[in-house]
């Protein structure tokens, strides 16, 4: 009790302020906007017409959007489907695009209350020296991926921004696109990540209702709720060539979430438009030590509703799916909506090299454990082409 106690001290009352070492973006008002979207979406307020109009135009404003996420659209998921379809096809053929994460390190100094890293698990942590790194990325690059997505727990003193910008140099050997899920940073920070090899920054804000992000997130500099939403502006500033959003659906209201999800990178694409947008759909999943997680309210079929929203909304932004859901419905989403599919999955840390001892343990359990080879074949049998790299350096 003491030391949690010590730990709500250490940073501020409100999750809405910033701590000295924060850079604010005192001219961008992509915060409010998106805020200010979501506190006024109502998602009972629709009707089956409305959604039904909404399938029927061209390019959806944001309040088709909140259509297509309402309990109304449900019945309509195969006509959504159908559209969604033909805006995947339309703009990214029938490519889908194959890569794994890299976790290097699970130290965290967050408190989060659902995080299988939060810093009061008593979990075994570990951090991969840049030997230990370089011998996970060659392994993982022998299976063919030619995109890494390196992965850190959110501590600054036992993961650095030279630790991880080293961490980007060694994968520039063996990746042609490396992409980032760290902590959020100052956009100078991101900058020097750009430089080291870094392409792309994902940030989950696990949820946008500000109320629910403070219950949720206790201590670490996590708590601060701007800072995070605001890092893909961030990234974008400091050279980063893509930005990737997400709310961890279930921990709020997740069609409010997906909402503002949307918003978001609808918002940061109209500011900054040579920027690449893609999102993710992750639902909670059990972690170490709290093996009772589900997302709730949301099952299969809300996810690929929000999964089909966001393609309508944003028909060229990237969509992934990742182990968090199993291989049927991750088969079923790839082509339909999906753009990205992760394998040959592990969130624990220093399990791809035979050599090196599982050090870490995992942030939490993947549904789909197949192999690259294995996902590829299942691209493939869809009628699909996995790729390995969709950008060519000149």
């Amino acid at each position: 009790m003491l030391t949690e106690e010590k730990n709500r001290k250490r940073y501020p009352e409100s999750s809405m302020e910033y701590l000295p070492d924060m850079e604010v973006l005192e001219d961008s008002s992509v915060m409010k906007e998106v805020l200010d979207a979501m506190n006024g979406y109502s998602p009972d307020c629709y009707t089956q017409e409305d959604v039904k109009a909404a399938l029927g135009k061209d390019s959806l404003s944001p309040d088709d959007f909140g259509a297509l996420l309402s309990p109304a659209a449900e019945p309509l998921l195969e006509e959504m489907a159908q559209r969604a379809l033909q805006e995947t096809r339309k703009h990214f053929g029938n490519s889908v695009y194959l890569f794994t994460p890299l976790y290097i390190s699970n130290y965290c100094e967050n408190y989060c209350v659902y995080c299988g890293f939060n810093c009061h698990n008593k979990i075994r942590r570990a951090k991969l020296n840049a030997e230990e790194i370089e011998k996970e990325m060659k392994a993982i690059a022998e299976t063919g991926l030619e995109e890494i997505l390196i992965l850190t727990g959110e501590s600054r003193k036992m993961s650095d921004v030279k630790y991880i910008g080293e961490a980007c140099r060694i994968a520039k050997k063996y990746f042609r696109l490396i992409g980032l899920e760290v902590y959020p940073m100052n956009s100078d920070e991101y900058a020097y990540l750009h430089e080291c090899g870094a392409d792309f920054v994902t940030v989950f804000q696990e949820t946008y209702d500000a109320a629910k992000y403070e219950t949720l997130h206790l201590g670490g500099h996590k708590r601060v709720f701007p800072y995070r939403l605001c890092a893909q502006e961030r990234a974008i500033r400091g050279g980063m060539r893509g930005v990737g959003f997400a709310a961890l659906l279930g921990l709020s209201d997740f069609r409010k979430d997906a909402f503002a999800t949307g918003m978001h990178a609808m918002l940061i694409q109209k500011k900054y438009p040579h920027a690449e947008i893609a999102f993710s759909c992750p639902r909670l999943r059990p972690t170490v030590n709290h093996d009772d997680i589900s997302p709730k309210d949301v099952h299969e079929r809300q996810l690929l509703q929000v999964i089909l929203a966001y393609r309508i909304f944003m028909p060229f932004a990237g969509i992934t799916i990742s182990t968090r859901e199993g291989k049927n419905f991750r088969d079923h989403v790839i082509g339909l909506a999906a753009t990205k599919i992760s394998a040959g999955v592990s969130t624990g840390i220093g399990s791809h090299v035979e050599e090196i001892d599982e050090k870490g343990d995992e942030q939490f359990v993947i549904s789909d454990e197949r192999s690259v080879d294995e996902v590829y074949r299942a691209v493939k049998e869809r009628g699909l082409q996995p790729v390995m790299n969709d950008y060519v350096y000149v």
